[in-house]
């Protein structure tokens, strides 16, 4: 079912919600978008109740939709006891720190979903000028932390925040670090997106760090960050003994030769990489003159 940019008023949303709950003996509705819509909190909320109950709906995008706090957190419950929900699409709504962690709450225990898609929300977007901020922050991710230490089933997390996007989510080198740790035990985490959260060095080698122990990742965006170098230093010592990384986007992350040459020792060795997009960076003829000569010895890799 698609209601997509028709602009769904709450009460409307609300018995559309309760009709939902008799798919518990229906088995056709798998599938239910409601991009661009304007459903809200009330709406979410309403939605999150008959999930509590459905087993049958498999897809639900809520792109655009004005959800925030309390209906962020009523979509967060509902997952703990959902049975048959395998992607949830909220991107572009207002989910900050505290619905964060209720997500990440329910994937403790959630043993179906297998997307969960929070592009340009607010988790670790709001600033950290307060100390309360701050902590907010870190509890939001550290939610995500201990449910990918544990959850079996989830294989894409997508918390990229769109370019010139403001506000979105902005995890940052001191956000990583413990969803890093997590990505060491973590086995079924096949894609993470990270794209334009402004990770720099140290983001960049926690998440190194992991690469080496994990054994399932296969694809990691990392444009528009700035690991710079050294950052590239780091991920190119994980390259060395990673055997499951097939993608590794650094688009625009302010490398430079340095970082191409260690890139390109990296690729001699590494046989499971494909795809290695370096675009929009400072390298110059050196960098390109060691990535083209790895080309001609890496016979796995594409682009």
């Amino acid at each position: 079912m698609t209601a997509t940019s028709h602009n769904i008023r709450t009460e409307e949303f609300e018995a559309l919600a309760e009709a939902l709950k008799t798919l518990k003996t229906n088995s056709t509705l798998a599938t239910l978008d409601l991009t661009n819509n304007s459903i809200g909190d009330n709406g979410a909320q309403a939605l999150g109740e008959a999930l509590k109950t459905n087993s049958i709906l498999a897809t639900l995008t809520l792109w655009n939709n004005s959800i925030g706090e309390n209906g962020g957190q009523a979509l967060g419950e509902a997952l703990k006891t959902n049975s048959s929900l395998a992607t949830e699409d909220l991107c572009g709504n207002s989910i900050g720190d505290n619905e964060g962690q209720e997500l990440g709450e329910a994937l403790k225990t959630n043993s179906n979903v297998t997307t969960l898609n929070l592009q340009y929300n607010l988790i670790g977007g709001t600033g950290r000028d307060t100390q309360d901020q701050f902590k907010s922050d870190y509890l939001s991710l550290l939610g995500f932390t201990e449910a990918l230490k544990t959850n079996r089933t989830l294989i894409t997390l997508d918390l990229f925040v769109k370019l010139n996007l403001t506000p979105g989510n902005l995890i940052e080198d001191s956000g990583i670090q413990t969803p890093a740790e997590a990505l060491r035990i973590n086995s079924t985490l096949t894609t993470l997106d990270l794209r334009s959260n402004s990770i720099e060095v140290t983001g960049a080698q926690a998440l190194a760090e992991a690469l080496k122990t994990n054994a399932t990742l296969t694809t990691l965006y990392l444009q528009n960050n700035s690991i710079g170098d050294s950052g590239a230093y780091a991920l190119s010592e994980a390259l060395k003994t990673n055997s499951s990384l097939a993608t590794l986007d650094l688009w625009d992350n302010s490398i430079g030769d340095n970082g191409a040459q260690v890139l390109s020792d990296a690729l001699k060795s590494n046989s499971t990489l494909i795809n290695l997009y370096m675009q929009s960076n400072s390298t110059g003829d050196d960098g390109a003159h060691a990535l083209s000569q790895a080309l001609q010895i890496n016979s796995a890799l594409r682009s």
